[in-house]
């Protein structure tokens, strides 16, 4: 089963991607912010196959993390979509040009998700 990491500080929200994800098969890890996720990847998580971040988090932003996420070699082609309630097409383009491989605005239903998953190429 390959692994997936969901970054939220809202832990319902990291609930209901990770219930999504688990039901097409992924292996899903949590954490509540960008700081949080960067430990668990140094620790044990560096095999994640896939990262589903929010914008805005404490302690590291998700915009953060995906900068500091893809300085990493071994992550640097790892599909990584922004999950979030940002909805400027400016905080998008940030997002993309950061490194983000799609971008998915809150509030969203399990289908989106799917839709974008496949448009990764990393349905389950």
């Amino acid at each position: 089963m390959a692994k997936a990491l969901v970054i939220d500080d809202s832990r319902a929200i990291r609930m209901i991607l990770g219930r999504t994800l688990n039901n097409i098969g992924w292996d899903v890890s949590t954490a509540g912010n960008g700081r949080e996720a960067l430990d668990l990847l140094a620790k044990d998580d560096r095999d994640v196959k896939l990262v589903l971040v929010d914008w805005n988090m404490p302690e590291m932003n998700g915009l953060e993390f995906v900068k500091a996420f893809r300085a990493q070699p071994e992550f640097e082609n790892v599909p990584l979509m922004m999950v979030t309630t940002e909805t400027e097409v400016d905080q998008m383009l940030r997002a993309l040009e950061a490194g983000a491989n799609e971008y998915v605005m809150k509030p969203f239903t399990d289908d989106v998700i799917v839709d974008k998953l496949r448009i990764l190429g990393v349905m389950q």
